[in-house]
């Protein structure tokens, strides 16, 4: 299939509006990125503690907010997370501490505050407690240990009372002692049980992530190493492949589709987190693939036009591929568009870099890559013309002088 059949644009024509939009996007990102300080990093990088809580009812943010802010907690931020019917919110606490040990205290501080604001009383939360807690408090209850059931029954009951909270439509969060009686096995001593150890409050914390300083920095420079390492591999195999300004040029694109990609995300104001360091080093693959689909057509081309100036051969080999480009970055585009939309939250960062990075790396492939290596032959070829130049008119003096030495002899 072809969108393009013998088209005849010239792109290398329009390369100084090419840097001009390349320029103003990197423009816009880099200030982007000094404004706020730089790159806004996830708690993978810059460590700390964050809270996954689901709540009953949507929660006023203001309330929450200063129900942190009472337990001495005001660099927290809160985000919304997946749906608004779930109800639920990503409580963050940046690192304002050096030790491991004062993590975890971080996290039960963000606890701690929001049992006191939301209710949960001084009872453990049966939304929160393990299988094995609520095993151990019905091993506990007098009234089941008279009723002649064994400990593995109540640790399949235990199991089955887990199951049952944690499974569609309630998702971790029962409202009400009563819904527990449609688990088999569950009895009125048993209701008892649980009243009597457990309270239901407002919330659930779903899941915590505790990153520790030393973990944050060594993630830091493994992400930065990662992603030099691979625009150098890439450089060294296509100066081999090729030669060495297609290197060159194939790097700079990626350090130009790395640069924009890195200020969108600052100007959509996501954070830098593993999966986006995965989409970046995706794109940096996807990138230089497209790349060197290019070159290796205009090292064909060069072999057979032997006439035509590489810019008529850049200019016709990038028209000989636009529509391979064109069909695998739109269907690309496509797919990670709709994992964008419909993937959800925790891979929105992951999907965002892409779509981004999916049009910026097609675009520099064109505007950057194949432009660079022109301007070089360009540069190249005119040092060798002033050089012919300059010989011939040397020569040129030579064949002068001797001719005005014959006429006088």
């Amino acid at each position: 299939m072809e969108f393009f059949r013998n088209s005849t644009i010239d792109w290398i024509g329009k390369k100084w509006y090419f840097i001009a939009v390349s320029l103003l996007l990197s423009t816009v990102g880099i200030v982007s990125l000094v404004v706020k300080g730089g790159p806004r990093y996830g708690i993978d990088f810059r460590g700390g503690t964050q809270v996954h809580v689901k709540f009953r009812e949507a929660p006023s943010l203001d309330r929450l907010r200063a129900a942190l802010r009472s337990q001495g907690l005001d660099n927290s931020t809160l985000q919304s997370y997946g749906p608004e019917s779930n109800h639920e919110i990503l409580i963050g606490l940046d690192l304002v501490v050096t030790k491991e040990e004062d993590l975890d205290a971080g996290r039960a501080t963000i606890v701690n505050a929001l049992r006191r604001e939301f209710g949960g009383g001084e009872k453990a939360n049966l939304n929160e407690a393990s299988t094995q807690a609520i095993a151990d408090q019905l091993l506990a209850s007098e009234s089941l240990r008279s009723s002649g059931s064994s400990p593995e029954q109540i640790q399949n009951l235990a199991r089955r009372l887990a199951e049952f909270r944690d499974s569609p439509p309630r998702s971790g969060l029962i409202s009400n002692f009563e819904e527990l009686r449609q688990v088999e096995g569950v009895t009125p001593a048993v209701l008892q049980a649980l009243e009597d150890h457990f309270s239901l409050a407002n919330f659930t914390v779903r899941n915590v992530e505790i990153v520790g300083p030393k973990v944050g920095a060594a993630l830091r420079r493994q992400a930065l190493n990662a992603t030099l390492l691979g625009m150098v591999a890439m450089l060294v195999y296509i100066a081999f492949r090729f030669e060495w300004i297609y290197g060159v040029a194939a790097v700079l694109a990626l350090l130009h589709d790395v640069v924009i990609a890195v200020g969108f995300l600052s100007l959509a104001n996501f954070e830098i987190s593993l999966t986006v360091i995965a989409a970046l080093l995706t794109l940096i693959g996807y990138s230089v693939n497209d790349t060197i689909v290019i070159f290796d057509r205009i090292r064909e081309n060069v072999k057979l036009m032997r006439r035509a100036s590489i810019t008529e051969i850049a200019n016709r080999s990038i028209n000989q591929t636009l529509s391979r480009t064109i069909l695998t970055s739109g269907l690309t585009f496509l797919a990670v568009l709709a994992l964008f939309l419909f993937g959800g939250e925790v891979l929105r960062g992951f999907s965002f870099t892409l779509v981004v990075g999916i049009i910026v790396g097609s675009y520099s492939t064109i505007a950057i890559a194949s432009t660079v290596v022109v301007s070089w032959q360009e540069y190249n070829n005119r040092d060798r013309q002033g050089a012919v130049a300059t010989l011939e008119r040397e020569l040129g003096k030579g064949d002068r002088a001797k001719l005005s030495a014959g006429a006088k002899a």
